[in-house]
């Protein structure tokens, strides 16, 4: 793993170890194998670097209605059994290819827990079975739905949030626009290094394209299986940076990874918002990479990433 050498000094050395033991492993990549045996294979690996699992009061599987009649799975993790938390829709990464709610369980779970508000982890549907804008439709419905019935699920629909990483970042930013638009009062959007350009142009895709977790081949691969034309790329559902306008969409808490080929897009989405008046709060882990929140047992970075983004959940619900 040669080109590891190029980012040696950027990377903290929990990260390079992290990355070394991936080499070794030597692992097919997942953009090399068909998208059902990459789901496979992420699901296998996801939990392998994670906190342990939190042990919460409420662990329920829901079914939520899409517009085409299909019953999208959802886990509703809270924890306590009391009414009226607030409630944080949570649409995992995988670049809309790969993902799952198994493979953020434990996130999921850790955002409820130091927040103290429930969270729903939707399974959207995947590329390339279901191609753009299927998980944009998916994430704005089950949104919709929630909004909807949060008291019935014993959540406080005055008190809601959306949030993701990468791909899963990329569907919360454009759930906010979308509810902004149909007067759904969000507190926060809570976006984990999300997916905001139209194409791999920005100076990070070129300075983190190989070596590290999320590679080139790997981002085209997964953008091939869910857009198929230029016009689809350009389109602000899938490139929340060519949305016309942002004004008056919910507040933004941003958690990025300095060596992520996604890194300079967030910062632009982040100064795109602050433009249009939105409260934004930016956080930059240094020396690491994409996928790190989900790294807790080996990186302290994404420990302190978890009690970032729950202390802005609290912020925004008004518990503390």
């Amino acid at each position: 793993m040669t080109d590891l050498h190029i980012h040696h000094t950027r990377l903290t050395p929990q990260m390079r170890s992290v990355l070394e033991r991936m080499a070794r492993a030597g692992h097919p990549p997942l953009h090399t194998r068909s998208p059902q045996d990459a789901r496979i294979a992420y699901e296998a690996g996801a939990g392998v670097l994670e906190v342990p699992k939190a042990p919460l009061a409420r662990v329920e599987d829901v079914g939520i209605p899409a517009r085409d009649g299909h019953v999208l799975p959802a886990r509703l993790y809270a924890p306590t059994t009391a009414a009226g938390l607030p409630l944080l829709l949570y649409l995992h990464g995988g670049g809309f290819t790969i993902g799952s709610i198994a493979t953020h369980d434990t996130l999921c779970r850790e955002l409820a827990r130091l927040a103290g508000c429930m969270v729903v982890s939707l399974d959207y549907r995947l590329a390339p079975e279901h191609r753009f804008p299927t998980a944009t439709n998916d994430a704005w419905d089950a949104l919709q739905w929630l909004a909807a019935h949060a008291t019935s699920l014993g959540a406080d629909p005055a008190r809601l949030a959306v949030g993701g990483d990468s791909a899963g970042g990329t569907l919360a930013a454009v759930n906010a626009i979308l509810a902004r638009d149909a007067g759904i009062a969000l507190a926060l959007q809570l976006l984990f290094y999300p997916g905001c350009a139209a194409h791999q142009d920005t100076p990070s895709h070129a300075t983190f394209a190989r070596g590290l977790v999320l590679e080139e081949p790997a981002i085209s691969w997964f953008f091939g299986n869910y857009v198929r034309s230029r016009e689809e790329r350009e389109d602000w559902r899938f490139a929340p940076l060519y949305a016309p306008d942002v004004d008056g969409v919910a507040p933004a808490w941003l958690g990025l990874a300095e060596c992520d080929p996604l890194v300079d897009e967030g910062v632009d989405y982040a100064d795109k918002l602050r433009l249009a008046g939105v409260p934004v709060e930016l956080e930059i882990y240094r020396g690491v990479t994409h996928e790190f929140i989900k790294m807790g047992r080996a990186i302290p970075e994404a420990r302190k990433a978890h009690a970032d983004a729950a202390q802005a959940l609290r912020q925004a619900f008004h518990k503390d």
